[in-house]
């Protein structure tokens, strides 16, 4: 059953950054990606507390599997019953599972076991609040907006990064992991009442860039939630747009996540920057990437869009490659902001046209098939960049996985009507 329409079909009159409705959405996100950083910064806290190295590892993984597992049928059960229901109900059940486990660690000493059940739940729902909250932009502004909106977004991660992390190491020294999951859990209950308050509409017909991408696919179709999962799979591969797109988002993703993560750690141990070098490095990749969707935010619209994604995606593959072979901190300082830039521009980009381009009864479903590329396979080249780094230096694995990276820009190049896709203005 579709979300309840209280808003009028029309487009946004004003800018996404100066539309209430907008900035209610904007403020609710936050909110709950506030939560989400005090959470997992509590439950690593309290795993560790609770059990070993390995065990508190784990139930920092576990999460991850249902996750991965369920995000698909998330994707249809959006499609079915509209985004803004999805991340309602997901938040209340977020909220209310944090409170809980609050209470008990509280009032008792329950064990790993616990900790464990909650990572469960959470990427169970998570399987349907990430779907969601990727469908929801396009209900609540014009087409035009949806570069803007996720410029916004962006800028939210960022402020959630930057606040979240002191915010929940203040409540763990304050009162351990009890009040530190008591404070996840009450931002992610902030967000209720302001996604309650925020007005949806009907989506409106595709657009003829949308139509054009999508020939040859078949119109959605009732029936069974398998055939609904497989007829979006179907969708998306054949889509000339979203198909090459989605390869694109894995290559890029896949190429970046290693040296950005763990090659990061062994890249500033193996300079002698230690942990404050490495904090110095991703704070410029931070720092460019808000820099990226401050822009979006401001702008509104990048002129051929196609084009624009290969135009980051390559130049910031090469700043991966180079960032290994900065001569010292300051450089490489320079360097990760550059990446984060680019990095930044690229992704909002690939956002926007996710939602620009698919029929709007299958968005649910290809945000969920985002979500798996982004999630499930940009963590694959971690464990791989770590052992080959062992093995052949961070040079080497920096510049293979530059050359992944930059492959996907080649993919949009490639693709004639993704390279010269436009996003709607």
């Amino acid at each position: 059953m579709p979300d309840t329409l209280t808003a009028p079909a029309a487009p946004a009159a004003r800018p996404a950054h100066r539309d209430a409705n907008v900035l209610r959405w904007v403020a609710a996100y936050t909110a709950s990606m506030l939560g989400d950083t005090v959470f997992f910064l509590a439950l690593a806290w309290a795993a560790v507390r609770h059990g070993s190295p390995a065990q508190a590892g784990l139930v920092m993984a576990v999460s991850a599997v249902p996750r991965a597992l369920l995000m698909l049928g998330g994707g249809v059960i959006v499609d079915r019953l509209g985004p803004r229901r999805v991340v309602i109900g997901s938040d209340a059940v977020r909220c209310v599972a944090v409170l809980t486990v609050a209470a008990l660690l509280w009032a008792t000493d329950p064990g790993l076991w616990l900790l464990a059940l909650l990572a469960v739940v959470f990427g169970t729902v998570d399987a349907l609040f990430l779907p969601a909250v990727g469908a929801l932009p396009p209900r609540i502004t014009g087409r035009d907006q949806l570069a803007r909106v996720q410029g916004m977004r962006g800028l939210a991660v960022r402020f959630a990064s930057v606040v979240g992390a002191p915010l929940g190491g203040l409540a763990v020294a304050t009162g351990g992991a009890a009040a530190a999951f008591a404070c996840a859990g009450l931002l992610i209950a902030l967000s209720v009442p302001l996604l309650v308050s925020v007005r949806t509409r009907p989506l409106p017909p595709p657009e003829t860039g949308a139509d054009a991408g999508s020939a040859g696919v078949a119109a959605p179709e009732g029936g069974s939630a398998w055939r609904e999962l497989r007829a979006g799979l179907v969708y998306v591969r054949r889509h000339r747009i979203l198909g090459p797109l989605m390869l694109a988002i894995a290559l890029g993703d896949l190429g970046f996540a290693g040296p950005l993560s763990v090659g990061l750690a062994l890249l500033a141990d193996e300079r002698g920057w230690g942990a404050f070098g490495m904090g110095w490095v991703l704070g410029g990749f931070g720092a460019g990437a808000g820099a990226a969707a401050l822009l979006l935010t401001v702008r509104g619209r990048v002129p051929r869009a196609g084009y624009a994604v290969a135009g980051a995606i390559i130049p910031g593959a090469v700043a991966i490659g180079a960032l290994a072979h900065a001569p010292g901190l300051p450089l490489a300082v320079g360097t990760a902001l550059l990446v984060g830039l680019l990095a930044g521009l690229s992704g909002a980009l690939c956002g926007a046209l996710l939602q620009t381009q698919s029929d709007p009864a299958y968005l649910g479903r290809v945000t969920a098939v985002g979500g798996i590329v982004s999630l499930g396979v940009a963590p694959l080249g971690m464990p791989v960049s770590a052992a080959a780094i062992g093995l052949w230096g961070t040079g080497p694995v920096f510049a293979v996985s530059a050359a992944v990276c930059g492959l996907g820009g080649v993919v949009v190049l490639c693709a004639p009507a993704l390279r010269r896709a436009e996003l709607p203005g």
